[in-house]
């Protein structure tokens, strides 16, 4: 398994340390199930999943296995896409439910 992390991701992470822990643990469990946790988004965020990683605050990541699967590639258009496997996880984001919806981080 592949695990790739945004930079938008990163930075979110250092904004949000005071629950790290959590996340950490959180990413941990994706990695190994990440269809069984996620929740496949619709609308503008199709091809990507979202898992909280405590009340009201989510994980953002693309699973390109199902990703492929779907025909959600030809929507994310991830730069990326042809070079990395089909067991690759690449978290995009994290931050409170409401702030997490209001924009969508392009894998580039």
């Amino acid at each position: 398994m592949e695990v790739l992390f945004s930079d938008v991701f990163v930075k979110s992470l250092k904004k949000h340390s005071s629950i790290k822990k959590e996340i950490q643990k959180k990413v941990d469990m994706i990695m190994e199930n990440p269809i069984a946790l996620g929740e496949p988004l619709k609308g503008n965020f199709r091809g990507y999943y979202s898992s909280p990683a405590k009340k009201n605050f989510l994980i953002i990541y693309l699973y390109c296995k199902a990703c492929r699967a779907r025909g959600d590639d030809k929507i994310v258009l991830c730069k990326d896409c042809t070079a990395c496997k089909d067991e690759t996880i690449k978290f995009v984001d994290i931050g409170p439910h409401d702030k997490a919806y209001k924009k969508k981080s392009y894998w580039s």
